[in-house]
């Protein structure tokens, strides 16, 4: 055994007998202040035979968590991620029971609520010591999968690992181009600035960075449906109404995100990106790998063959990690609540309501999701699978109610830059090189939401154009006042104050959606989609009320005559097959593209019977969403439809110098050929049969 190697298990075995050391002291302590944890008889005993029953206990706590820990993740990885974490504390506060149980001192006793606490405060003091005792949590955990990685490729004995390439797509959700440099440049994300030759006056690129152009659903269920699976051609927003199916899609609802996949692998036959030992990691879609963790299109699907252990196991194995998760994310909900108390107290605007679920929620998508998917991409690294894509939406939640730019956000990247040098540093010890790629699906654009500035929802503004009744409060906005005006001159009668002449029955009602800044207007008792002509002679004054309104920049029906038209204020009205680039009528502050974006989702089998863009200003880069959002994505205009490709340059350039990368699907094409300039898995491939029926 060479002198580095004993020195090595000589470190591993002095940080052991730390922790130990650490851990008896700490259950001493815990044993004199809480009430209902004891280490000694009724009776009393000596001081000597409490510390040994302390030191007994908490190295039987130490070993039993080693050997049984494992065994109880191998029995719970069909529990979801959220509810694993949880479980931590009282299955770690089961093994306390247990090692005070068989103590040969006989000594130890707890209730068992106490017994979680205490369990809990001695593994993240374990945790705590023996990252510190490591230099660093995440250099230790590296060490730790790398010792795993050894153990597998020894039970292969003469399996070399691939000498080509392999690539991983890392999603960072939300992150719009503009912020990536922001980031970059405040020294908030150095891995990425290192990447991009930013770590001294010598040091040299690896990586170039691209800006792409989104379609019109600038969100991430059209835009990773397209990169992963070749096609997002019918979805026109995040969440739409059906008329042939009378059902409401939503990309992530499990059920609408295997529908989703189904269809596109219909309409390329193309089983997708990953389709040869590929993996796909917290994604809405499988892009046809075999290897799956936490993919919403697949989350019904509950078949071994479908579902990949390393996600959990490979994390959760570690009860120190276990509960370090669980820690950070009680500091997560905590953090939050703070950073949102501050929001009110300074009257911080825009602003929008984070009570509720939504801690809870933005710990889930900012430490577990993350902690997971991070994991689950070392363990496809340190496998050698030929390409992982992997979202990690953390960004994407905090910016939608702090904003796309500020110090919520900031912490955010910064962790997430972390989790990229964790995963640059394990692929140096791969079995095979990386070609490691990072990329987002959308951008974020800032502004307060229509209702704050209006006083009503695009859902009440819709009603009160159709004459239906709306909310009091509503009623008596400025913008209802001017609603409702138009409805009387519409009709050439007054409405009366006390209720709406026009009341149609509740099926003829319409639905109205929105998707950030896109609203989504149908009317589901008319089985095919309306033209304006239908919807002046039903509701005269709907599309003059929403087209002549300050905070809607565009709307596009369907007409007789025309085809496509888009209607803008002051009466604009301009056929979309004459709208482009010279001559962009009421797109014109939406830039460069606008007119091709909505011209495609107009061909769309499943447009919605009105789209209605909301007002954009392209000095501020702001958008009026009509969701509760101030940082919101899924229309047109601003940040949120200019995401980034950030490539090593090792692969060929996305597109030719001058060039524009536009649409989810070009980006598709461009990670293909990088697969296979990696000389891995040639796609498309033929879908098999068991995805074409998911």
């Amino acid at each position: 055994m060479g002198g580095g190697r004993w020195r090595r298990v000589l470190s591993a075995v002095w940080r052991s007998i730390a922790v130990w050391a650490v851990s008896t002291v700490t259950m001493l302590v815990l044993a004199g202040v809480l009430p209902d944890f004891k280490l000694q008889s009724e009776t009393g005993d000596s001081a000597t035979r409490i510390g040994v029953t302390a030191g007994v206990g908490a190295a039987v706590f130490g070993l039993l968590s080693s050997l049984v820990w494992p065994l109880l993740v191998r029995a719970l990885l069909l529990v979801p991620a959220l509810v694993l974490g949880l479980l931590v504390f009282f299955l770690n506060g089961s093994l306390l029971l247990i090692a005070l149980r068989i103590n040969p001192s006989g000594q130890g006793e707890a209730a068992p609520e106490t017994a979680v606490v205490v369990a809990a405060v001695m593994s993240a003091v374990a945790s705590a010591t023996g990252g510190a005792l490591a230099v660093r949590d995440d250099d230790a955990y590296r060490r730790r999968l790398y010792r795993l990685a050894d153990r597998r490729r020894r039970r292969a004995p003469g399996q070399a690992g691939p000498s080509t390439p392999g690539a991983v797509f890392l999603q960072l959700d939300g992150v719009g181009h503009e912020v990536l440099e922001e980031a970059v440049g405040k020294g908030l994300m150095p891995t990425v600035a290192q990447w991009l030759g930013g770590g001294g006056a010598r040091a040299r690129p690896t990586h170039r960075l691209t800006a792409w152009r989104t379609d019109w659903s600038s969100q991430t269920g059209a835009s990773q449906l397209g990169i992963l699976h070749g096609s997002n051609h019918d979805v026109p927003a995040f969440r739409w109404y059906e008329k042939d199916s009378q059902e409401v899609m939503v990309c992530n609802r499990p059920s609408s995100a295997a529908e989703l996949q189904r269809r596109a692998i219909e309409y390329t036959g193309d089983g997708g990106l990953l389709t040869v030992d590929g993996a796909s990691r917290g994604n809405l879609f499988s892009g046809g790998a075999d290897q799956l963790a936490l993919v919403l299109s697949m989350a019904a699907r509950r078949g071994k063959e479908n579902r990949d252990r390393a996600g959990y196991f490979t994390y959760f194995i570690d009860p120190a990690n276990a509960v370090r998760t669980a820690m950070s994310f009680v500091a997560e909900v905590f953090r939050e609540i703070g950073q949102s108390t501050r929001c009110r107290a300074r009257k911080q605007r825009p602003r929008v309501k984070r009570g509720g679920l939504y801690p809870f929620i933005r710990a889930f998508a900012t430490v577990i999701e993350r902690d997971v998917v991070v994991a689950a991409v070392i363990g496809d690294m340190l496998a050698g699978r030929n390409s992982v894509y992997a979202d990690l939406v953390a960004y994407d939640e905090v910016a939608h109610h702090s904003g796309p730019r500020g110090r919520d956000t900031e912490k955010v990247l910064a962790r997430l830059d972390r989790s990229l040098a964790l995963i640059a540093k394990v692929a140096e010890h791969a079995p095979r090189p990386y070609r490691i790629v990072l990329l987002s699906d959308h951008g974020q654009s800032p502004g307060e939401t229509f209702l704050t500035r209006y006083g009503l929802s695009l859902g009440n503004l819709v009603r009160a154009g159709c004459g239906l009744p709306v909310p009091r409060k509503a009623r008596r906005t400025h913008s209802g006042a001017e609603a409702r005006a138009a409805v009387r001159a519409a009709l050439r009668r007054p409405v009366e104050e006390g209720g709406e002449q026009h009341r149609p029955a509740r099926r003829s009602e319409p639905i109205v959606l929105a998707s950030g800044n896109l609203g989504l207007v149908s009317f589901p008792d008319v089985p095919h989609r309306m033209s304006r002509e239908e919807i002046d002679r039903r509701h005269p004054a709907l599309l003059s009320t929403l087209a002549n309104h300050p905070g809607v920049g565009f709307v596009l029906v369907r007409s007789e005559e025309h085809g496509g038209l888009v209607l803008g204020a002051h009466g604009a009205e301009v056929p979309v097959d004459e709208l482009d680039d010279e001559h962009p009528g009421p797109l014109a502050d939406f830039g460069p593209g606008a007119a091709d974006a909505v011209r495609r989702t107009h061909s769309f089998p499943h447009v919605a019977d009105i789209m209605v863009n909301s007002w954009y200003d392209p000095e501020e880069g702001e958008v009026l969403a009509f969701e509760e959002q101030i940082g919101s994505h899924g229309g047109l205009g601003g940040a949120q439809g200019r995401p980034f490709l950030l490539s090593p340059l090792a692969l060929s350039a996305p597109v030719e110098d001058g060039a524009e990368l536009v649409g989810a699907e070009e980006v598709h094409h461009v990670l293909r050929r990088w697969l296979g300039e990696c000389d891995g898995p040639q796609v498309p491939v033929t879908a098999r049969s068991d995805e074409r029926a998911a």
